[in-house]
């Protein structure tokens, strides 16, 4: 995929979507990584994500954002997955207009189903810019009921489409 085939579509208030690739870190027992974020005064955990950068592919920017959320380098995964289609959220009101400088509506995101072939030492979440004030291994579902509830169906989506992949390596 080149990034010339991100889709462009429109989100709440006819804000366009900020392209993103997402990570499901899974390791040998079948635990997704999770992170608690740093920004959010209640208990929110999330999967690595972030923005696609001008001339980046999905892929490269899903391994960019682990190595710069996990500090974990891309010679300790496999790629085993990605979904077959993109994956869309929409802001709520209260924060529409506020986070990425105003300019977006929601998130358009390609997810990557990665498999950890590492020790838990080498996940080093106090990067340069750290995004996480601590992480664990938790089930799928246990991940999907702790994120906050605008992005909740995308973790859903995500998760029934990797489905048994998400299982022991």
């Amino acid at each position: 995929m080149s990034p010339a085939d991100i889709p462009v579509r429109q989100g709440p208030g006819g804000l366009p979507y900020r392209p993103c690739a997402g990570v499901v870190l899974v390791n040998r027992d079948g635990l997704v990584f999770a992170g608690r974020r740093i920004d959010n005064p209640g208990h929110a955990w999330q999967m690595p994500q972030g923005g696609i950068d001008k001339g980046e592919t999905p892929r490269d920017a899903a391994l960019r954002e682990l190595v710069e959320e996990t500090g974990v380098s891309p010679d300790l995964v496999t790629v085993e997955s990605e979904t077959a289609d993109w994956v869309t959220y929409d802001l709520p009101p209260e924060l529409l207009g506020k986070v990425w400088k105003g300019k977006y509506g929601g998130q358009i995101q390609k997810w990557f189903l990665l498999r950890f072939n590492g020790r838990d030492t080498d996940v080093r979440i106090d990067t340069d810019h750290p995004e996480f004030s601590e992480w664990c291994w938790q089930p799928a579902a246990d991940l999907t009921a702790g994120i906050v509830a605008f992005k909740r169906g995308v973790y859903e989506q995500v998760f029934a489409e990797f489905g048994d992949r998400l299982k022991t390596g």
